[in-house]
């Protein structure tokens, strides 16, 4: 692993330049769904590149969905064999809220918030500041990861690696993978591996490498409640009619208590309790000033990401401002996301909502309530409920993730070794489709602007992309 670490670092400072050239060629093909063409040569390119350095690398494209790019680095038999997951395509990009064209590569000095300028990409045997930044669309998200395994396989300069490394590169992340299940069932007996690496997200916010050993699943629930069939003046019926504003209020403020942990009976059912996560969670320093007091009391963070947990996500009744209206309003409405821990069915986290809802005094509807229905009851609701997918974590303990950690250590220092993160991602198909145990690992520095304007990637945590996936490979 430190003869690997050592020849991908030497060849990145000999090579810079020209790594930093290519990856801007791959980044100026646009990879937005609304650009079939365009993603489509996104992964005419990808598989080119592997198959120009004699990786085994091809494209397929199952009906009605972007074209995937699979492909196998032969180590040593006997050797360890890991997946790489990645995305080559990326959010929509309106020029006009960008400081430059999102689909023309552009180098600068440092990050925009820092006075960073733009600067012309080095000649050959230039030196590099690990400090610029590349902005451009999909370079952190997730393009970055891609280029960083190319930059890993340049490295090796033609040795065998001690391990195997199977990947797969899709291009619907951005809309939720709806065909990546039926890749991973399709093409099951060529990506078989020990544990799958899905180099997406960024590292740690203090700048430390990161490894991620889980997701949080995810549902997602709208509550609306009735009141008179129109707005009502509220002079003459605010204390007559029954007002849903103040009834949701009521309601969304029950579903947690003070520490914010939920409230509702049956939600956490067969949630995963796991005292190893929560340990390592514990060692795990919160995030630094996101420009809000952080809560005064209880866990922290990472050990938070651990637990269920119900969020409000929008609320609509009547207007407010210089819109805003005397009246009763006719219904109020709450949206919810419910982020899941292992062990938890969607479905059933659902029904339990709605169980609170009924268990409250509210007659639960279907649909539209009828004339009937409003003259026979003063609390009544519609509950209408998405079950996403389930949340999944990997032991941090897992053997075949020992050597992930090692080689992130060795490439970036001492990791966070972080049990969860609190986002959703759909993980359980790794487990489902291909019984792997799956651990993301992220490359992108924390302030990439993901989803937003002026994305960007740190070339130093480029860098260290390429370095942690050559010390994998070894």
């Amino acid at each position: 692993m430190d003869d690997a670490l050592a020849r991908a670092r030497l060849h990145r400072d000999a090579h810079g330049p020209e790594i930093l050239r290519r990856f801007a060629d791959l980044l100026a093909i646009p990879n937005v769904a609304a650009d079939p063409e365009g993603l489509a040569e996104n992964a005419r390119r990808i598989r080119d590149a592997f198959l120009d350095r004699g990786v085994h690398a091809a494209t397929i494209a199952l009906p009605g969905a972007a074209t995937a790019v699979l492909g196998r680095i032969d180590g040593r038999p006997g050797g360890p064999r890991y997946g790489v997951y990645a995305h080559y395509d990326g959010q929509p990009a309106d020029p006009q809220h960008w400081s430059s064209p999102p689909f023309t590569p552009t180098l600068r000095s440092g990050a925009l918030e820092a006075g960073g300028a733009r600067i012309p990409f080095p000649e050959p045997g230039e030196a590099v500041d690990p400090e610029w930044r590349i902005y451009a669309r999909g370079s952190a998200d997730d393009r970055g990861a891609i280029a960083a395994l190319l930059g890993a396989v340049d490295a090796l300069d033609g040795r065998r690696p001690e391990a195997t490394v199977v990947f797969l590169f899709e291009g619907e992340e951005e809309h939720g993978s709806p065909h990546l299940p039926e890749y991973l069932e399709t093409l099951a007996d060529r990506l078989a591996a020990d544990l799958w690496l899905v180099c997406d997200g960024p590292v740690h916010p203090s700048g430390r490498p990161q490894v991620v050993f889980g997701v949080r699943g995810i549902a997602t629930v709208e509550i609306e409640v009735f009141g008179p069939p129109t707005d009502l003046h509220s002079g003459h019926y605010g204390a007559w009619a029954p007002n849903p504003a103040w009834l949701l209020s009521a309601l969304v403020a029950s579903l947690r208590d003070g520490s914010r942990a939920v409230r509702v009976a049956g939600f956490s059912d067969g949630a995963f309790d796991d005292p190893e996560a929560v340990r390592a969670a514990r060692t795990v320093p919160d995030p630094g000033d996101l420009g809000f007091a952080p809560p005064a009391e209880g866990p922290g963070y990472a050990e938070r990401m651990l637990r269920p947990l119900i969020n409000v996500r929008g609320l609509r009744a009547g207007d407010v401002g210089e819109a805003a209206r005397n009246v009763v309003p006719a219904s109020a409405v709450a949206s919810l996301d419910l982020r899941l821990v292992p062990g938890q069915d969607p479905e059933a986290a659902i029904r339990s909502v709605r169980d609170h809802v009924a268990g409250l005094g509210f007659h639960v509807v279907d649909g539209e309530p009828d004339a009937a229905t409003r003259r026979g009851h003063r609390r009544i609701a519609r509950v209408t409920g998405t079950p996403g997918y389930p949340g999944v974590r990997t032991p941090i303990g897992h053997p075949a993730a020992a050597r992930v950690i090692e080689a992130v250590r060795a490439a970036g220092g001492d990791p966070v070794l972080l049990p969860s993160f609190g986002s959703s991602v759909p993980l359980h198909h790794f487990v489902e489709a291909l019984g792997a145990a799956p651990v993301i690992l992220p490359i992108a520095n924390a302030d990439n602007h993901q989803h937003a304007s002026d994305e960007n990637l740190r070339v130093g945590n480029f860098w260290y992309g390429i370095d942690v996936l050559a010390a994998l490979l070894g």
